[in-house]
Order: structure tokens, then C-alpha cells, then sequence
């Protein structure tokens, strides 16, 4: 008669299994155990300029023994560059520096977005520019940050004046150099985002030659290391709830708002107005919507050929809800 019971070796290779499945899980936990610091990428501008100056975060962390350590980078690729060697767990960029990073093998996720803002960037001339249209741009030196988020707007705006990509002259320079280009005459237009933008507009009387408007959406995207979404779901939880207050009370303080950000970045107040009257607030989950969005953005790179290899933006997406 068959025993009901495991023979002695196959009890031994279930508790075998067991064990290690123990272990694992104790290793899983001692990773994800609370860090002393969170880490986080900012830009000149923007919520999370905010949040910094305001102190709020500092103040709830505080009370789990979490410091909070901010970082300023010039443009969001040097942002998920940081993000990805591991300098940073959190920050924001637009559209297409997570697009750039992804082809290169980033592992990044997104966790939210603010909502679209496409009037807080734009393509610029001179005042005395002869450039009066988009087809002017023709054959032109333009300045862009390579993989930010006006490299969209630019395809975007070449494709509606029947201009081919190849067709203009791209100048490759951080936003500093781009300025200093611009003022010097050594190219035609720049395509820049605020508050970069309104200090064009404000300090040397550059026009507008299109803006996002009618051409893309400029969301802002918030992203983590997916290790730190994925071993800190609570605390990464906890930053979005804080971005959200923020939002909340910059739509309702567009006076202390300007106060803050002038302080925070050093610029004057008549450039950080014209800049924060153009910011949209209201930190949103992804949606299937903005998801396709950015696959459709990605598409156009791939197709221009500036990014190496097709991607799929889901897979940049939390493996489970935050």
C-alpha cells in the first residue's frame, strides 16, 4: 500500500524549496527596509522647486527619521542620467528625456504626470528676426537641448511646415550655452521651455515664433529608480502626496508662488510671473491615455532615427499600482 506521505527525499527538496524561499524573502526585506535618505532630481522650476522651498516634505519625512537631499540639474537627460547610475531615486523631466533614456536601457518608471502645459514652451527668434513663420525655419541654426522635451515641439513644428528634420541645421547645447548662442547671433531660433523661456522673453525681447499650442502637450513626468518604486512603495507614495499638496496650494497661491520660485531660482520676479502664469498644477496617476501619448512620441524619434531602437513606454510603467 502507497504511503500518503512524501518520501524522504522529496520532503527535503520541499523544505529545501522553503528555506530558500525564506531567505529570499528575508533578503527582499532587508532591501526595502526605510532608507536615512531620499534623494531627489529638480530642474530650475516647477512643482518640485516648489515642494523644496516650501519645506513640506522635509517636515513629514521627518517624523520617520528620513532626510531629504535635492538635486539641481539643468535639463532633464542629465536628470535620468543621474537617475539611472544611481546619484538619484525621484525626480521630474518632460516629454522626451524618459523616451532617450528608456532606448538606453534605463531602468526608470514613471509615476505620475502633471497635466499638459504646451504654452510653457516655444520656439524663439531675435526681435529683429526676418524668421516670421515655421517654413522660415528652413536651412536655419536652430539651438535645442538634445532629448528634452522641446525636441518634440521641434519635430512637431517642422512636420507642420512640411519641413523634413534634415532639412535645418540642429545646434545641440545645454540651455546656458543655448542663451549665449542666441545672444550672439550664432543661431537663427531656440527651442526652450520657462523659465528659461520668459527670461528670453522678459531680458532680451525674444519673440515668439510658435509655442506648443495646437502642436503637443508638454506634460511634465514624475519618475523613480524603479528599485526605489519597487522596494519603496510607501515612501514613494508619500512623495506624490506631498507634490499633490503643493499643486493644490500653488493653484490657490500664484502670489507666494512667484515669491518662492523667484527665491529659489534666483530669477526676477517679473520672469518667474510671466513664467507661473503659463504652469498647469495637478499631479495625475498615468493613464492608458498619456501612456499612448508617449509611445506615439517615441514612434516619431524612432522613425527620425534619434533613438536607437523602438520601445514600449508600458514597460516603463510600475509593475503594480503605487
Amino acid at each position: 500500500m502507497q504511503s500518503d506521505h512524501p518520501s524522504r527525499p522529496a520532503r527535503r527538496r520541499t523544505l529545501g524549496l522553503l528555506a530558500a524561499g525564506i531567505a529570499a524573502g528575508l533578503h527582499g526585506r532587508a532591501l526595502a527596509q526605510t532608507p536615512t535618505q531620499v534623494r531627489i532630481g529638480y530642474q530650475k522650476y516647477g512643482t518640485l522647486t516648489l515642494l523644496k522651498g516650501r519645506g513640506t516634505l522635509e517636515k513629514r519625512l521627518a517624523a520617520r527619521n528620513i532626510a531629504v537631499k535635492w538635486t539641481e540639474f539643468p535639463a532633464g537627460p542629465v536628470l535620468l542620467e543621474g537617475l539611472n547610475v544611481g546619484s538619484i531615486d525621484f525626480g521630474t523631466v518632460g516629454e522626451a528625456p524618459p523616451i532617450f533614456a528608456q532606448a538606453a536601457g534605463a531602468r526608470l518608471v514613471y509615476v505620475g504626470h502633471e497635466p499638459a502645459s504646451p504654452g510653457s514652451e516655444a520656439i524663439v527668434v531675435p526681435k529683429d528676426s526676418a524668421l516670421r513663420t515655421l517654413a522660415d525655419l528652413r536651412g536655419k541654426k536652430i539651438a535645442l537641448n538634445k532629448g528634452s522635451n522641446v525636441h518634440f515641439l521641434l519635430v512637431k513644428a517642422l512636420e507642420k511646415a512640411g519641413i523634413p528634420y534634415g532639412a535645418i541645421q540642429p545646434i545641440y547645447l545645454p540651455p546656458a550655452d543655448a542663451r549665449a548662442a542666441f545672444e550672439r547671433g550664432s543661431v537663427d531660433a531656440w527651442v526652450i521651455w520657462d523659465p528659461f523661456l520668459a527670461a528670453a522673453e522678459q531680458q532680451l525681447g525674444a519673440r515668439v515664433l510658435a509655442d506648443g499650442r495646437g502642436l503637443v502637450s508638454n506634460h511634465q513626468f514624475y519618475l523613480a529608480a524603479r528599485s526605489f518604486a519597487e522596494q519603496q512603495p510607501e515612501l514613494t507614495r508619500i512623495l506624490i502626496e506631498e507634490i499633490a499638496k503643493v499643486d493644490d496650494w500653488g493653484r490657490a497661491n500664484p502670489v507666494d508662488v512667484s515669491i518662492i520660485l523667484s527665491a529659489q531660482t534666483g530669477l526676477p520676479k517679473n520672469v518667474v510671473d510671466l513664467a507661473a502664469s503659463r504652469y498647469a498644477y495637478g499631479v495625475k496617476p498615468m493613464s492608458p491615455e498619456v501612456v499612448r501619448e508617449q509611445q506615439r512620441i517615441a514612434d516619431a524619434f524612432h522613425a527620425l532615427r534619434l533613438i536607437p531602437k523602438p520601445i514600449a513606454v508600458k514597460d516603463a510603467l510600475p509593475a503594480s499600482p503605487l
